[in-house]
């Protein structure tokens, strides 16, 4: 290895993104202990600012070091259609109507089955939208999900054990829910086409291992909380949705087009504006956009795009050294710190890799996917729209790790002993 000044320069910026991301806590609380500059305390305490932020310095680095024209040119050589559609499938996801006809279908299922519909409910969340994901992509099903436990459980008197435990099987089960199909999932987004992976090869390489995996663990945290579930859900009400059918369905045919044209952004994003305007034109059925959210995230992940396409250097002779079993359990490591669909897009450029190589990297991707803020592309959606639940506001990185140790152990044990 053999990386030139900007290389290196970007390494060590990604490692203190990384350590930046860790430490959101502590900008949180200098932000109560200096409130004459709390502003930029709770900006830098921001996880969706961060890599956003170390971007800004790598690129103010390039302009500074060899001039305006290589800045421009390296940014206009990132691929930013990953970042446009997960704004876009966000916005339109955490919509009213969207929201209604979901929870609409839990209910449903949760009738069927033989346990209150509270506990029933708070089990479909993490176990049938994840699955869900597989077909309208992970960062919708992401946000359902989370929405949807945000206006529920969340807004109950819950313990953070509770809390910490939800999202860890959140963000680990929509990180291998959306492997049943070749479209879904980012990191098999960017393999699929270039590896010929069609549905049926990844229902029957990924897909069912990954949904017995994402029941065993939705059904291992309802058990373990039962008794604090059964409790919350007493007193839990929904409303039924007054929401128009027709409202509904043409919100979910702007979702279908957005997911049909995903590898297109001039495409969904004209959609995206009609979108908008419709909704402008019936209010009364919508409840407000949540564009600063998703512009958050789509600034993670756009600073994640930056920082990510100088590592390559490090990262690719790393993995070619590994066999694989090893590139199975370091593909699951280095996703903890670096978008797993990065990794996998890092595997493709590399030619006459063998078949078993191939699935161990993917799988591994997807299994550590859901350890950190940072390891798949839907978990700062989630994130953004559960850390107010909180305390300060925040999801701190330590307990998230933890608590998705066990979902991931669980994903290990499906991808590599069934």
């Amino acid at each position: 290895m053999n990386p030139t000044t900007i290389q290196f320069i970007a390494a060590a910026l990604f490692a203190l993104a990384i350590i930046h991301t860790f430490s959101t806590k502590f900008f949180e609380h200098l932000a109560h202990r200096q409130p004459q500059h709390a502003g930029i305390w709770h900006l830098l305490g921001e996880v969706e600012v961060v890599f956003g932020f170390w971007a800004m310095v790598l690129i103010l680095f390039i302009f500074a070091a060899n001039g305006q024209q290589e800045a421009i040119t390296y940014l206009e050589s990132r691929d930013f259609t990953e970042p446009m559609f997960v704004f876009v499938i966000m916005v339109i996801a955490g919509t009213r109507p969207i929201l209604d006809f979901a929870a609409a279908s839990v209910r449903s299922a949760a009738i069927v089955l033989p346990v209150n519909t509270g506990t029933a409910m708070y089990f479909l969340l993490l176990a049938f939208v994840p699955l869900l994901g597989s077909f309208i992509t992970e960062p919708a099903a992401m946000t359902l999900a989370a929405l949807m436990l945000r206006d529920t459980l969340f807004s109950k008197e819950v313990s953070t054990r509770l809390k910490y435990a939800t999202v860890g099987v959140l963000f680990v089960n929509i990180s291998i829910g959306g492997t049943l199909t070749p479209f879904a999932a980012p990191p098999v987004l960017m393999v699929a086409g270039k590896w010929n992976w069609d549905i049926w090869f990844m229902m029957t390489t990924f897909g069912w291992k990954a949904a017995l995996a994402v029941a065993v663990n939705a059904l291992a945290v309802t058990w373990l909380f039962r008794h604090e579930l059964g409790h919350v859900s007493q007193k839990d009400t929904v409303a039924a949705s007054q929401t128009p059918v027709p409202v509904v369905l043409i919100h979910i045919i702007f979702l279908a087009l957005v997911v049909l044209f995903a590898h297109h952004p001039a495409a969904f994003m004209g959609i995206f504006l009609f979108f908008l305007g419709f909704t402008a034109a019936y209010q009364q059925y919508q409840s407000p956009l949540i564009l600063r959210e998703a512009l958050l995230v789509a600034f993670f992940l756009g600073g994640l795009v930056v920082l990510g396409g100088q590592q390559q250097w490090w990262l690719q002779p790393l993995l070619l050294e590994m066999d694989d079993t090893a590139v199975f359990f370091g593909a699951t490591a280095l996703t903890a710190v670096t978008d797993n669909a990065a990794l996998t897009y890092l595997g493709s450029l590399v030619e006459g890799l063998s078949e078993e190589f191939k699935i161990a990297l993917v799988a591994g991707a997807v299994t550590g996917g859901g350890l950190t803020v940072i390891a798949n592309a839907p978990n700062p959606a989630g994130f953004a729209i559960l850390k107010g639940k909180f305390h300060e506001q925040s999801i701190h990185p330590l307990g998230l790790l933890i608590a998705a140790l066990p979902p991931t152990i669980v994903t290990i044990i499906a991808f590599r002993v069934l």
